[in-house]
């Protein structure tokens, strides 16, 4: 009589998953004893909280923190999932600045992060001076929504230009003259050589390389503070028609060779094919571990104004910290936070490390930020980022950023192939009709779902 009719093999499939069982029911796992989940997605801050958490957790006995380095492609998607599942939500997140407006959708009571708002607006009589009045303002504006402050800001991200400094100087360029755009330009006129030399590292197919930064620089955007598009508002059909003539037609200044960081990009720095690059404080690393062949040829100057008495600076990138409603001890979390975001130490190391500057002006008179940096022929780049700090532009956000920075791209390319076939010829009414397309398909998504 056969008493496993199903063979051999299967049989030893039956008996192998019930051994193994068994074994993980006498060998069950671990429970998880860290008392806080931090996830971020960048590796320099890991690399960096990983040097800075063992005196956190001697000063807080008993309280061990697992520091988590998520994939940041992943990472929305996968915090959006945990939190509907209440499965693996981590105590603290970084999100970047350019996904952080889609986990603030739904009606607030459903945001899965925990409203700041109270916490950093408290005062008493040991901290008289609130922690949002000592951080730069407009930088929570991205991780608002509704009125409500649901991320702690972890950089200011300042631009400046970073230029071929002895480049410059061959080619008669002052860049102490170069106080406005319409300046900048002129001398890009002059010294560009087409296929040989352009002046400024500018996108013909991506708005966040250039064109955004303009805009903000500007006072647009892709939304108003109560979450309206606004991305075909004059102040961007205006920075559109001054931004493609410099990447299209017949005398461009702008390309795009290797994007942020590239082998590529490095040989056209070198090579003098690029003179300029958009350098905001992030970025002065990766030049200076890219491009070391280039020490002391390198320097920083503030960005032209849109306008004389303009803005000389825009802001580029971003990161914020937010505490999940999941966390079951949020005074902790809320220390922790503290001491990666304020500890005067500990900025002043990720400072050395990073080259970014921090958003609580508590820190700003380090003495690091004042150190000659060699390879920017001994400016003081800290002090210079940290001078520009108060002017760092608003920009606001909403459930449907991805989208609008996406539908801004494409509007960006159609108006390119318009002006490169007609020129000026029709060109403005194309911006407003095209602009006004993107933004409309934004605002029907926010239609589908008003939050």
């Amino acid at each position: 009589m056969n008493l496993f009719p199903f063979g051999k093999a299967a049989l030893s499939i039956f008996v192998l998953t019930l051994l193994a069982g068994l074994w993980l029911v006498a060998q069950p796992a671990p429970h998880k004893t860290t008392t806080l989940t931090y996830w971020t997605f960048a590796k320099p801050h890991y690399e960096a909280y990983q040097k800075a958490l063992p005196a956190f957790e001697k000063a807080h006995p008993g309280v061990t923190v697992d520091l988590e380095l998520v994939s940041n492609t992943a990472l929305a998607s996968r915090l959006q999932a945990a939190l509907l599942a209440n499965v693996d939500v981590p105590d603290l997140c970084e999100v970047e600045i350019g996904q952080a407006g889609s986990l603030f959708r739904g009606p607030q009571k459903d945001i899965g992060f925990s409203d700041l708002t109270d916490r950093l607006m408290q005062t008493d009589a040991s901290h008289p001076v609130s922690l949002y009045n000592q951080m730069v303002k407009a930088r929570f504006s991205p991780y608002t929504s509704r009125g409500r402050i649901y991320g702690l800001p972890h950089d200011v991200h300042p631009i400046q230009l970073a230029y071929r400094r002895d480049l410059f100087a061959k080619l008669g360029i002052d860049p102490n003259s170069l106080k406005t755009w319409d300046e900048f330009v002129a001398a890009g006129r002059r010294v560009t050589v087409p296929g040989e030399r352009y002046m400024i590292q500018f996108s013909d197919s991506d708005a966040g390389l250039g064109m955004e930064a303009c805009l903000l620089q500007r006072g647009g955007g892709y939304f108003d503070p109560q979450g309206h598009c606004i991305m075909d508002n004059e102040t961007a059909v205006q920075a559109m028609h001054w931004y493609v003539p410099l990447v299209a037609g017949k005398h461009p200044i702008g390309k795009d060779i290797g994007g942020v960081s590239s082998q590529f990009l490095t040989q056209a720095v070198e090579n003098g094919y690029l003179l300029c690059m958009l350098c905001p404080d992030w970025r002065c690393k990766l030049i200076e571990e890219d491009m070391p062949r280039l020490k002391g040829k390198m320097a920083l100057m503030d960005l032209p104004a849109a306008a004389p008495g303009g803005p000389v600076t825009s802001t580029w990138g971003g990161t914020m910290l937010g505490i999940t409603k999941h966390c079951k001890n949020q005074e902790l979390a809320w220390e922790l936070a503290k001491y990666f975001y304020t500890d005067p130490a500990q900025l002043e190391e990720r400072y050395r490390t990073l080259e970014i500057i921090p958003p609580f002006k508590g820190a700003w008179n380090l003495p690091v930020f004042q150190e000659p940096h060699p390879y920017w022929q001994d400016q003081k780049i800290g002090a210079r980022y940290i001078a520009l700090g108060p002017q760092v532009p608003f920009q606001y956000t909403s459930p449907a950023i991805v989208t609008a920075k996406n539908k801004l791209s494409e509007a960006m390319v159609a108006c390119i192939q318009y002006y490169n076939i007609h020129g000026e010829t029709g060109f403005e009414p194309f911006i407003r009709a095209r602009l006004g397309r993107s933004a409309n398909e934004v605002r029907a998504l926010l239609n589908r779902d008003p939050y």
